[in-house]
């Protein structure tokens, strides 16, 4: 079984994929005007605007429902795993992806605001699966996803996440693999049995201060590395060309390694982001994908690079040429994962390590297991829709309760393969429909900033945009306007 996942996975994790995300970045860099540059303001300026309302959540809490996915294991053990087999230079890669991968997030989380809609309990739900029916048409493709999310979200992610949890914390104390699953499940049911809502109040108290704790403990260890920083930096991007004496041999690997784990740990392209985005009680679509496209940033360039350069400037870690020998062995019969960070840490701070590391695991990996069965969830209710069957959500939640259960007890290998497929399914699924679907997000962006340009609040309005298919959007219009004019009723 693990034979065959390994090789579903090298197919579906191909070079195409690699470069298509790569490429799909730049392009709507390029047609959005780099907004993830121009746009760098506002998209601080909005985190912090906005209220939830009965229907949905505030942009804070959507950012923090979409960092609980995107801040995972990927951050920790992931960067140890893409330096493993792509050398320093992968970490340049992640950053490239992370950067092309904000106007990415953009696009996909903005279709979801446009083609939102009300679910049968009143709470906003979207996207790929919505977008892809509405904008699309194309209801056989919009099953598709949202069978293969479902999946993907609630029963193959989860055991990555569990498997972490599980491992970091028996390092750290010891504690058998059975009874950190039982103490996970237990804490998760409580959550995700209370909806959309504790979810994102879980979120908004939880991410922030772990990341802050995080990249604050990464910047100790830097900073009593300070003198290898000048160096750290030269390596990244000397091993990125293969300008580095040994590393050119990872070269093609540092691509591959550094975009597929950049695309797993920020999810940019891959579909999971605009569920989040969605249920955001904003004015205007657009302003949610600006959020969202900073989100990106968060996951990569401050969370995965305190991961790096604390291996790196530490100089705890291995890099593994293709054909399996060593380039550098600074951690002789160490796996690649989670235990690169322990010793970095472990390297400056003597009894602090294990600990620290095992904690920030935990924490990054349950709050991405929340965030996935929140996704899954929204799947499921497209296709309720459909189906009107209502225990499907109940056999979710005891689907996800188990993989979790499950994934605690397998090898770290097994679990790693098992995420890449799903992760690398969804991609393949979500990047052609936006690339078909563009259209709608770009002219709200350009709607958006020309009405910020002439003084207004944005305030959108599809038809005015011919964009068709957009009934939430069009049903609030037309109440405001009745509001302010009974006779448009």
């Amino acid at each position: 079984m693990n034979e065959f996942v390994s090789i579903l996975n090298s197919y579906i994790w191909s070079p195409a994929l690699v470069y298509l995300c790569l490429g799909v970045g730049l392009y709507f860099s390029v047609r959005t005007r780099f907004m993830q540059v121009r746009g760098f303001k506002e998209m601080v300026r909005l985190i912090f605007e906005g209220r939830s309302s009965e229907s949905g959540v505030s942009s804070f809490q959507a950012l923090t429902i979409a960092l609980s996915g995107r801040v995972g294991t990927g951050n920790i053990a992931g960067v140890a795993t893409a330096i493993t087999f792509g050398g320093p230079g992968a970490v340049f890669w992640m950053w490239t992806v992370a950067f092309l991968g904000a106007s990415t997030a953009y696009i996909e989380s903005t279709l979801a605001q446009i083609y939102k809609e009300k679910d049968d309990n009143g709470q906003y739900r979207g996207g790929p699966a919505y977008y892809i029916e509405k904008a699309m048409g194309q209801s056989w493709y919009a099953w598709i996803f949202a069978l293969a999310t479902a999946i993907a979200m609630g029963l193959l992610l989860p055991g990555v996440q569990a498997n972490s949890i599980a491992s970091g914390i028996q390092t750290a104390w010891g504690v058998e693999p059975a009874v950190s699953a039982a103490f996970v499940v237990v804490l998760l049911g409580f959550i995700i049995f209370g909806g959309i809502k504790r979810i994102a109040l879980f979120a908004e108290i939880v991410v922030p201060f772990m990341a802050l704790a995080y990249i604050l403990v990464a910047l100790v260890i830097v900073l009593l590395n300070v003198e290898q920083v000048p160096g750290m930096i030269a390596l990244i991007f000397k091993s990125a060309f293969g300008l580095e004496a040994g590393f050119g041999a990872v070269l093609g690997l540092a691509v591959q390694w550094g975009v597929k784990r950049g695309v797993y740990s920020n999810e940019a392209g891959q579909g999971s982001g605009p569920h989040a985005a969605a249920a955001a009680e904003v004015s205007h679509p657009a302003k949610q994908g600006f959020v969202q496209a900073f989100s990106v940033y968060i996951d990569t360039l401050f969370v995965c690079s305190a991961t790096a350069f604390m291996l790196l400037s530490t100089g705890k870690y291995n890099v593994i040429g293709a054909d399996g020998v060593a380039i550098v062995n600074n951690l002789p019969g160490v796996e690649a994962g989670a235990a690169y960070t322990q010793a970095a840490v472990e390297s400056m701070l003597p009894g602090f390590g294990s600990t620290f590391v095992a904690l920030a695991l935990s924490f990054f990996a349950f709050t991405s297991i929340v965030a996935y069965y929140y996704i899954a969830e929204t799947n499921i209710a497209y296709i309720n829709r459909k189906v009107h069957r209502g225990w499907l959500y109940f056999v979710l939640k005891i689907g996800l309760l188990a993989a979790v259960t499950y994934g605690s007890v397998r090898t770290a290998g097994a679990a790693w393969d098992l995420g890449d497929v799903g992760v690398g399914i969804m991609a393949w699924l979500n990047i052609v429909a936006i690339l078909i679907l563009q259209k709608p997000a770009l002219l709200a962006l350009k709607d958006y900033e020309s009405q910020k340009k002439s003084g207004k609040e944005p305030v959108f309005d599809p038809d005015a945009l011919g964009i068709k298919n957009a009934s939430f959007w069009q049903k609030r219009l037309k109440a405001s306007r009745s509001a302010v004019d009974p006779s448009k009723a």
